[in-house]
């Protein structure tokens, strides 16, 4: 059986890691376009989401998406916003408990997908106010160009 520690505890540690100060409009602009240039730069085909308490401040889709990723976000934000944690690593934590997210924590597969792909917006010393989301990749992949693009920008500013 595999080990999931160390996978689970590197997710955990991201959300730790990775928190605001403050988040303006102007945050999820700037952070939007970043994660857009990153996958036009590496040729990868996505959606990028961003909502701070549920209000929409970044949609924008490459061309080769369509409506079956902003389902797929939806599902991904309605984890993350549930459970105050990354989709991913919700995705890996049910993996390791070897059942899924609809047998455990009994909600509609239609409206929740533990796939990687949706971070929390956390604010230090607050908690989770939103989502950055991701969507066309893999979840794995989604999940990384988030914390790739995330935490270059935190240390940018």
């Amino acid at each position: 059986m595999e080990d999931y520690a160390p996978l689970l505890e590197q997710l955990l540690q991201q959300e730790r890691d990775l928190q605001f100060d403050i988040f303006t409009n102007q945050t999820a602009l700037q952070l939007g376009n970043a994660i857009l240039e990153r996958a036009m730069k590496e040729e990868k085909l996505i959606v990028v989401d961003i909502r701070r308490n549920g209000q929409l401040l970044f949609h924008a889709k490459l061309e080769g998406t369509g409506l079956n990723n902003d389902r797929w976000i939806q599902r991904k934000i309605n984890v993350a916003n549930h459970f105050g944690h990354s989709s991913y690593y919700m995705h890996v934590l049910y993996k390791s408990w070897n059942t899924t997210i609809q047998e455990n924590a009994f909600v509609d597969p239609m409206e929740y997908a533990a796939e990687g792909g949706s971070f929390p917006i956390f604010i230090k010393n607050v908690g989770p106010i939103g989502t950055i989301s991701v969507s066309g990749l893999p979840g794995e992949e989604d999940h990384a160009l988030v914390v790739t693009v995330l935490r270059e920008f935190l240390n940018s500013v």
